[in-house]
C-alpha cells in the first residue's frame, strides 16, 4: 500500500549462551513498571516539510488518545536552538496536537531528549521503565533519544509510522526520507542491551500495558 512503512520481522539477538529471540519488555530499571508516550519535536519548524507530515501527526494524535485512555503518561519534548528560538513561530507545536495542562513539557537543546533536561526525573517520578517514542526528526532527535533511553536502562519502542523527517539530500544526506525511516525501523528492531531492548511496532499495534 502506498505510504505504508513496513515493520521488519524480529531478528535473533545474541545472548550469552545461544542465539534467541528477545520477545518481552524487560527494563533493567527496578520498580519502574509503567510505560510513557514520548512525543518529540512535532514543531512547526521541524516538521513543516516532513515526509507524510499529516499522516504521521494523525498517528501521533491517535497514540496520545490511546495513552490518555489507558492512564499512561504523555510527555512532550520541545527543541530550541539559534535557528528556532524559544517563543518563535517555528518553535511552537503543530496546532493538530494539543497538550493537556497535566502533561509535562521537556525543553531541550540537544538531540538526545535526556541530555541537560529533567526527562529522567519526570520518568522516575512516574515509575516509567518503557518508552514509546514518536516524533521528528528520524535520523537526529529520534535516534539520539532511542539510544539515550537504552543506555540509561529503558526499553524503547519506536512507533514505525509515527516518526518522520524531511528530505536532507540537499545537505549531503545520501538517502530519501522514506529510506531513512525504513532503515531506522529496521535497525532499531534489533537493538538490545543487558536487561533491556528496543522494539518497533505500528500505531495500531501499540500496547500500553505495564512492563
Amino acid at each position: 500500500m502506498a505510504g505504508a512503512v513496513a515493520v521488519p520481522a524480529p531478528r535473533p539477538t545474541l545472548g550469552k549462551e545461544s542465539l534467541e529471540l528477545t520477545e518481552v519488555a524487560m527494563t533493567s530499571l527496578e520498580n519502574r513498571p509503567r510505560t510513557a508516550l514520548l512525543v518529540i519535536d512535532v514543531q512547526n519548524g521541524v516538521i513543516g516539510n516532513a515526509y507524510e507530515r499529516d499522516r504521521v501527526i494523525a498517528n501521533i494524535a491517535t497514540l496520545v488518545d490511546k495513552a490518555r485512555a489507558a492512564d499512561v503518561a504523555v510527555l512532550w519534548v520541545q527543541h530550541s536552538d539559534d535557528a528556532m528560538p524559544s517563543g518563535s513561530a517555528g518553535w511552537e507545536y503543530v496546532p493538530e496536537l494539543e497538550r493537556q495542562d497535566t502533561e509535562p513539557v521537556i525543553h531541550k537543546t540537544y538531540g538526545d531528549s535526556f541530555e541537560a533536561t529533567d526527562l529522567e526525573e519526570l520518568l522516575a517520578e512516574r515509575g516509567v521503565g518503557r518508552l514509546v517514542v514518536t516524533g521528528a526528526q528520524t535520523e537526529e532527535c529520534i535516534r539520539s533519544t532511542l539510544h539515550g533511553a537504552l543506555v540509561r536502562g529503558y526499553d524503547a519502542t519506536l512507533v514505525s509510522d509515527a516518526h518522520t523527517t524531511e528530505d536532507l539530500r540537499e545537505w549531503g544526506f545520501p538517502v530519501t526520507p522514506e529510506q531513512s525511516i525504513a532503515y531506522t525501523n529496521t535497525y532499531w528492531s534489533w537493538a538490545a542491551a543487558p536487561g533491556r531492548k528496543g522494539s518497533v511496532a505500528p500505531t495500531a499495534e501499540i500496547d500500553f500495558s505495564p512492563v
